[in-house]
């Protein structure tokens, strides 16, 4: 068994970033409401904002759970504006998930240059306000999320602390 020291060094000797954590889990469906309800009444998701996006065809909730920096976890609830138009949030039902990461530019550069390739609309700003991109699921060519959309969010400063903190 290797030393969580020797784990470390082995997971970051070579990259200029790290995964700090599960960010989100993203969820569509056909009726936001009916996410909503399930994640608030049986779940104790609290609401913490929503965002509507024309071009990504997405109307949004953005939830969350547990406590702390590195214990809370967002979760988005989303459902299609237009579901007979792509992308459509709830198909399939777990739309994707995100992960904390510590330097999303130097991330974003080493994997690209490693043949990973990325969807379309480069590092922004996501609904959550953070630097976000997506890796893509199944590009023609080069590396993907083998058929799992996979967000980067840039972690802010209290995430990466506590981070560094718990090692």
């Amino acid at each position: 068994m290797l030393s969580s020291l020797s784990r470390r060094s082995l997971s970051t000797a070579s990259k200029p970033y790290r995964i700090l954590g599960v960010q989100q889990v993203a969820i569509g469906g056909a009726n936001l409401t009916a996410l909503t309800d399930l994640w608030t009444g049986a779940f104790d998701a609290k609401k913490i904002g929503d965002f509507q996006s024309e071009s990504e065809n997405v109307d949004e909730n953005i939830m969350t759970v547990g406590k702390g920096p590195l214990g809370t976890i967002e979760i988005d609830l989303m459902m299609a504006l237009d579901p007979a138009k792509k992308p459509n949030p709830s198909s399939p039902a777990l739309n994707h998930l995100g992960l904390w990461v510590d330097d999303i530019n130097a991330c974003v550069e080493h994997m690209t240059g490693a043949g990973y390739v990325f969807a379309p609309g480069g590092i922004r700003k996501g609904a959550a306000g953070h630097d976000i991109c997506f890796l893509h699921p199944k590009p023609k060519t080069g590396k993907g999320g083998e058929g799992v959309l996979i967000e980067l969010v840039q972690a802010p400063p209290e995430i990466i602390e506590a981070w560094e903190k718990a090692e």
